[in-house]
């Protein structure tokens, strides 16, 4: 804050007053001239601003008029005058901010192994299908990239734009550039808007591929059950398959029960046979028989004996020959039954393993996938998490930026009004100037006095500010003596002060 004054004769006067800031010193000072019946004189004020990481400065002038007249005399009067003083002080300055954040953009890196591809014994088909996968996690990963320094791209011109918002907002309260402020932020928040629809515009493509792949995942899902149900019918046609097999061994080794049943009794008959006809030997050696004949007749009992052997043999021999052939059909049918039930057998025994060979490489795929899908979700919630921060952050920052542009027009708006004010009050004192210099010049030469001004400068707090000062005197003299006139004139000067004040 500095004050001056000037009176009569000559006067000097000069203060200065420091505000402390964060990161901010102000200086003022001001000087004023010496001030010696009617004249006038002029001063100069100026403060300097200095803000780490930013700039300001400032500028002010003052001027002051004082003047004053009197006179006096036997027998006659006198009159004094005071003058105006004025003065203006403007200012700006502020904080800024670092035009790029602390150890920079930093860059955004990616995890090679998620991209290698893995070494599955899989079709060419679901090979290709992993490559697509792998290409889109890609594109995926570099639309998130260029997200994430789009971001912080933003954050950057936020700062900047609040930096230069506050330079703007200094330079405002002067009265110079204001014209040109209306289309200078109507041009920073339209291209704050267009970034808002961009952002926008990315959010619902990012939602778009989101619900992409949550119909890829629920795709995966399905192929999944599809596989259970697949392994779930393999595993009862296995079941049924053994069931097969063991009732064909079962049958096996009840046919080769019978076998032997009918080898023992083959046997048995054999043995029975050769007992019968070993008795009936026996027996006819050891009858004797008493035969009639007819002696007309010659009876060959050899030949009848040996006819009846043979029939017995062929008998016993077509048994045999019948036995086993039936044997031997019975036993080849056996063994083309088994044959055919141990190669079912091995088929199954292969088609399992394979079966679980497969379902162990879609468990991993699937595993793979699972991972691969939570890490996607995990992204995707994290980059509409960040996105959802920046437009909230911008809305913010737009809002306030829209505040502030409004809180600025309102204050050119009342120091204009004010300033209008000061130069009505200005116009005023002027014509009371002339008329008082008019009625000056209209008295009497021969009259001397003494007259005075004053005035005051303003007083500036934070920035700026202006003051005019007003005053005036007048003062008469009576006198008498015996043949001579004496007399007295003095003149007197009142003082007006007008403090502005900037925000």
């Amino acid at each position: 804050m500095s004050r001056q004054s000037c009176g009569l004769g000559k006067g000097f006067s000069s203060s200065s007053a420091c505000f402390g800031g964060r990161n901010k010193v102000t200086f003022s000072s001001t000087s004023r001239g010496g001030c010696r019946g009617p004249g006038n004189t002029g001063g100069f004020s100026s403060r300097s601003l200095f803000a780490l990481g930013g700039f300001g400065y400032g500028y002010g002038t003052g001027a002051l008029f004082g003047g004053g007249a009197g006179g006096g005399f036997g027998g006659g009067f006198g009159s004094g005058f005071g003058g105006f003083s004025g003065g203006f002080d403007s200012g700006m300055g502020g904080q800024s901010f670092p035009a790029c954040p602390p150890g920079g953009i930093r860059e955004v890196t990616i995890n090679q192994s998620l991209l290698a591809p893995l070494n599955l014994e899989i079709d060419p088909e679901i090979q290709k299908v992993r490559t697509q996968e792998r290409e889109e996690i890609k594109q995926l990963n570099n639309k998130f990239a260029s997200f994430i320094d789009k971001v912080r791209f933003l954050e950057q011109q936020n700062r900047v734009l609040d930096t230069k918002w506050k330079l703007l907002q200094e330079q405002g309260s002067t009265g110079t550039g204001s014209r040109n402020f209306d289309a200078y932020f109507e041009t920073y928040i339209n291209g704050l808007r267009r970034q808002l629809d961009t952002l926008s515009s990315e959010k619902s493509q990012l939602e778009s591929e989101l619900k992409s792949f949550q119909d890829m995942v629920e795709d995966y899902k399905t192929k999944y059950e599809e596989e259970i149900n697949k392994r779930t019918t393999a595993e009862n046609d296995f079941v049924l398959l053994k069931k097969d097999v063991d009732t064909a061994y079962m049958t096996k080794v009840e046919l080769q029960a019978k076998l032997d049943s009918q080898a023992d009794e083959i046997n048995f008959l054999k043995y029975l046979y050769e007992v019968e006809l070993s008795e009936m030997q026996k027996t006819v050696s050891d009858t004797s028989v008493v035969l009639t004949m007819d002696n007309n007749r010659n009876l060959d009992l050899d030949s009848i004996i040996a006819e009846v052997k043979a029939q017995y043999e062929e008998i016993a021999n077509r048994s045999r020959m019948e036995a086993e052939s039936w044997y031997q059909s019975k036993y080849e049918e056996l063994q083309a039954t088994a044959g055919k039930h141990g190669d079912s057998l091995k088929d199954s025994k292969a088609e399992i393993s394979e079966l679980n060979r497969v379902i162990q490489r879609i468990r991993s795929e699937i595993e793979s996938v699972k991972k691969q899908c939570e890490t996607l979700q995990s992204s995707i919630a994290d980059a509409e998490q960040r996105g959802e921060v920046a437009l909230k952050d911008a809305n913010t920052k737009m809002t306030d930026l829209e505040s502030a542009l409004q809180k600025a027009k309102a204050d050119l708006a009342r120091q204009l009004r004010d300033y209008q004010e000061l130069m009505n009050v200005k116009l005023a004192l002027d014509v009371e100037i002339a008329t008082y210099r008019k009625l000056l010049e209209g008295e009497e030469s021969g009259s001397s006095s003494m007259g005075g001004g004053y005035g005051s400068s303003g007083m500036c707090l934070g920035g700026g500010g202006g003051g005019v000062g007003f005053g005036a005197g007048s003062g008469r003299s009576f006198g008498g003596g015996f043949g001579a006139g004496g007399g007295f004139g003095c003149g007197g000067g009142g003082r007006i002060l007008l403090y502005g004040r900037r925000c």
